[in-house]
Parts: C-alpha cells; sequence; structure tokens
C-alpha cells in the first residue's frame, strides 16, 4: 500500500499542497500532522502511520523536511523503515529507498550522517577534557554543599540531637540528601579502619 504524510508546522498552514501531491503519486491512505513541528519528538499521525505500515508498504513525502529537519533523525527514520520493509519516496528531492539508486544515495547521506554524529562526539569530548584538566567540575552541583553537610552534622549531633527529617527542612535539603551524605561518610570511616 502507498501511504503519504503530510505535515505542516503551524495550525495556519495548508496541508492542501501537499495532500495534492500525495494522491497525484498513488497513496492510497494519507496521514496529517497539523500544527506540529518537524523538530518535535512527537508527531501523532506520524506514530499512528507507523504502526499502521507493514512490509511492502511505502510511505511518500512531499519534501523529506516533512519527516524531519535533522539529517541525524531522517537517516535514523529511514533505517527503522528499511528494516521493517517498508519502502520510502521522497517526490521533491525524488528519493525513493525502493530502487538501486535511491538506496545508494540513502547509504551515502546515511554515511555522512554517521561522519556528523562522529564528529560531534570527538568534539564533545575534546570538550570535556579540556574542562576537567582547567579544574572545571562537570556534572550537577551536590544535594548537599560542604558548609550545609557541616551545619547537619552538628545539628544532626549531640546536644542537638535533631531528626534527618528537621535538618532536611531547617537547610533546605532533602532527606536523601543527608542519607547518602551520612552513609558516603561511614563507608570512608569503614575503609580507613
Amino acid at each position: 500500500m502507498k501511504i503519504g504524510y503530510a505535515r505542516v508546522s503551524t495550525g495556519e498552514q495548508n496541508l492542501a499542497l501537499q495532500i495534492d501531491a500525495l494522491r497525484a503519486a498513488g497513496a492510497e491512505r494519507i496521514y496529517e500532522d497539523k500544527g506540529v513541528s518537524g523538530s518535535a519528538v512527537f508527531k501523532p499521525a506520524y506514530a499512528d502511520m507507523l504502526r499502521a505500515a507493514r512490509a511492502g508498504d511505502e510511505i511518500i513525502v512531499w519534501r523529506l523536511d516533512r519527516l524531519s529537519r535533522s539529517l541525524i533523525t531522517l537517516i535514523t527514520e529511514l533505517q527503522m523503515l528499511a528494516h521493517i520493509g517498508v519502502g520510502f519516496r521522497s517526490l521533491t528531492e525524488q528519493i525513493e529507498t525502493v530502487t538501486p539508486a535511491g538506496q545508494l544515495f540513502f547509504h551515502m547521506v546515511g554515511a555522512f550522517a554517521q561522519f556528523e554524529r562522529d564528529v560531534i562526539r570527538e568534539r564533545t569530548n575534546a570538550g570535556l577534557q579540556a574542562a576537567r584538566r582547567a579544574g572545571k567540575k562537570l556534572g550537577r552541583p551536590p544535594a548537599i554543599n560542604d558548609e550545609q553537610w557541616k551545619q547537619a552534622k552538628t545539628l544532626l549531633t549531640k546536644p542537638h540531637n535533631m531528626s534527618v527529617v528537621a535538618v532536611a527542612g531547617l537547610l533546605n535539603v532533602t532527606r536523601q540528601a543527608i542519607y547518602k551524605r551520612l552513609s558516603a561518610e561511614k563507608q570512608t570511616e569503614q575503609e580507613a579502619a
């Protein structure tokens, strides 16, 4: 079955041009997402279309950016379709994954997308290493800082003997943060002994 997919980013835009082109290309059923950005993670009609698609079907779009604005996401989607035996065709770019030329083009674009992912990963790792060498602390700040922990220990012990719940409320931290720090300190003491 030939399945069409049409999408516009805002509710004011019209799907008519896309729908006419999809029907002319032989789409027997058309799924429409109106007011959904191409960068949106969830597209309701697109999700319904994927659930309905079966091996041997072909998904047709008016233009590649109707499916996704990200090259990496687009390649991932096309690989998933190929894996389940569903063909893909973009009318404007004249790309068909069911023809040998279309498959070649798809693999070339896929290689560029993989290269892009690798370069991004390499840059990210280099940036993290440079930050570590510069002494920058990475990640989330601690749930309870050293000053708060010092106050908490004082309040938890004699003569105060306050409860963890009371100390957490007073210092505006979670009980879990205090318990985690208590546990870590106890473990450090046991390892030192």
